[in-house]
């Protein structure tokens, strides 16, 4: 891990969370994607990141994505007109220069703070509760948006999403896999995005992989959905213009199910 950071060996790709009313088009909402890279291969974060967390490194490397997140950004959307959600995790919380290195950084790139949504996983946020509130509301202050990711398999409570001043909640995926199959799995999805929207947040639906998925979820109102079926991660450090080429319109439902 200290190699890699040192050489340089991290890079980022970037996948879209579009309107499930509306998923074609010019996407506008990314997710930022670290992959490190080893001899030549692309090694997913599930592989590195539980190395990473176990010996302290996650900060370090959430300053990289961050500083090469806002390099791209003011390269290809000076002017912050979309949205590009970075994750953090729950030992940044808890690095009390974490705060200053955003606003830095945010400076040195002149990147407008609207543009960046950081997540934050259910299970980081509430076990750094106070961390994440003071953490939240500074960057809030300058005009940053935050996710609560992965919500539903940790403690998920009414009173914490009430007190987490969070834009998106994002529905963790192993409840969308299971929608078509499984109507519990449909009834949370449906209990979850009711609550978010009561308590004033929008709604995002991971790992949505096929056009029945989509129409399910468009179904019950879930705001935005992110997954195979509306875009794949793509290199995020390349020519705008190659990048927008590449995000074609949905495909239609016969060639979608069973995608990846």
């Amino acid at each position: 891990m200290h190699r890699a950071l040192e050489q340089d060996r991290f890079c980022l790709f970037a996948q879209a969370i579009a309107p499930a009313a509306a998923p074609s088009g010019r996407f506008s909402h990314f997710e930022i994607l670290v992959r490190l890279k080893e001899d030549g291969a692309l090694i997913a974060p599930g592989e590195f990141i539980p190395a990473a967390e176990r010996f302290g490194l996650m900060p370090l490397i959430d300053r990289w994505v961050v500083r090469k997140a806002l390099e791209i950004i003011r390269r290809r959307d000076p002017h912050g007109r979309d949205t590009y959600a970075i994750n953090l995790s729950g030992l940044t919380l808890t690095d009390e220069s974490f705060l200053d290195y955003v606003r830095r950084e945010l400076t040195r790139s002149g990147v407008p703070p609207s543009a960046l949504c950081f997540e934050l996983t259910e299970t980081s946020a509430i076990a750094n509760f106070d961390e994440a509130i003071v953490f939240m509301d500074t960057l809030r202050e300058l005009g940053c948006r935050f996710a609560l990711d992965d919500f539903g398999v940790g403690m998920s409570s009414l009173s914490y999403l009430k007190r987490l001043p969070v834009d998106f909640v994002k529905i963790d995926g192993s409840f969308v896999r299971g929608i078509l199959d499984d109507k519990s799995d449909m009834l949370t999805i449906d209990m979850i995005n009711k609550i978010a929207h009561l308590t004033g947040k929008k709604t995002i639906a991971e790992f949505v992989e096929t056009y029945e998925h989509l129409l399910a979820l468009r179904s019950i109102a879930v705001d935005f959905v992110q997954g195979f079926a509306i875009d794949h991660p793509m290199p995020f450090d390349i020519d705008v213009a190659v990048q927008e080429n590449a995000n074609a319109e949905i495909l239609p439902e016969s060639a979608l199910v069973g995608s990846r």
